[in-house]
């Protein structure tokens, strides 16, 4: 899969409405797309072992997106495969009163994946450039200094993530960052089919409509974030999200061949180790 068309280009300028929602690639329909997923599950369960066992990488995978662009269904199939023991999930609400008492990286430094391991972030701190900069009064509830509320507060705070994120690659933790782009009319489709399925009226409130009304803001709030935050490091992947089936196989397929980049294999046993398997193995094949 030609990632191109998904990347947010370095020290380049994009526009949103140039990204399609609904675009699938060269899959034709979604048994294509399910196919090469499946595939890629098992690809990604081996690689995802290589990982733990090599314990020295690990990756943070960050999901991004408006309501109902399918985050929670691409986490479930996508990682369906792995070892829950190598993966761990944060989901980000509003942030505690304990949050509030510490600066806004403080919650997503103690939810960091482990070496070896992979953490997923659905939502995370970008949530700080794009609805608090959507609604800016949440920024006289975070108990910030007036310095901090200036003009130039998303710009400082553009700059902090980059650092932070800098930080992390440069300590072994890799960096995926997944916009899933999904159109405003998709949106208003899984919304009602929501309120027209009794079993996932749970996951509808009425502020999810009323955010709607936020549609541009939010829009203009998450082009800046990507024009200001897609590195070299840690890029961004615009991945189209109106159909869900090429959704979950673009993104593994990203995961994938980052893991694959990274160039580890299991690690090799000495030969001490190998003799001591050895007079184990001659143990357990001689015990009566």
């Amino acid at each position: 899969m030609n990632h191109d068309h998904f990347i947010v280009p370095p020290h380049k300028k994009i526009r949103l409405k140039d990204y399609d929602p609904a675009f699938t690639g060269k899959f034709k329909n979604k048994s294509e797309a399910s196919e090469k997923l499946q595939s890629d599950i098992l690809r990604l369960a081996k690689y995802q072992d290589i990982l733990y066992a090599h314990n020295t990488y690990a990756l943070l995978v960050i999901l991004q997106a408006m309501d109902a662009a399918g985050k929670d269904g691409t986490i479930r199939h996508v990682m369906s495969g792995v070892n829950p023991q190598g993966t761990q999930v944060y989901s980000f609400k509003g942030p505690s009163a304990e949050d509030l008492d510490h600066d806004y990286l403080w919650r997503s430094f103690k939810a960091l994946p482990e070496r070896g391991r992979i953490g997923i972030f659905n939502r995370s701190y970008y949530e700080e450039v794009l609805v608090v900069r959507v609604h800016p009064n949440i920024l006289d509830l975070q108990q910030l200094p007036p310095e901090a509320k200036k003009k130039s507060v998303w710009k400082n705070r553009f700059d902090e993530i980059n650092n932070f994120e800098r930080y992390l690659v440069r300590n072994g933790v890799h960096v995926l960052k997944f916009f899933l782009n999904v159109s405003k009319e998709e949106q208003k489709r899984r919304f009602l089919a929501r309120i027209n399925t009794p079993e996932k009226n749970w996951k509808f409130s009425v502020n999810d409509a009323k955010e709607r009304g936020y549609w541009d803001d939010y829009m203009a709030a998450f082009e800046d974030m990507f024009n200001h935050t897609s590195t070299r490091w840690a890029p961004w992947y615009i991945i189209p999200a109106d159909n869900k089936w090429f959704t979950r196989a673009a993104v593994a397929d990203v995961i994938i061949s980052k893991l694959k980049s990274l160039d580890i294999r299991y690690p090799e046993v000495s030969e001490t180790h190998l003799k001591e398997l050895q007079k184990a193995k001659e143990l357990l094949e001689n015990e009566p």
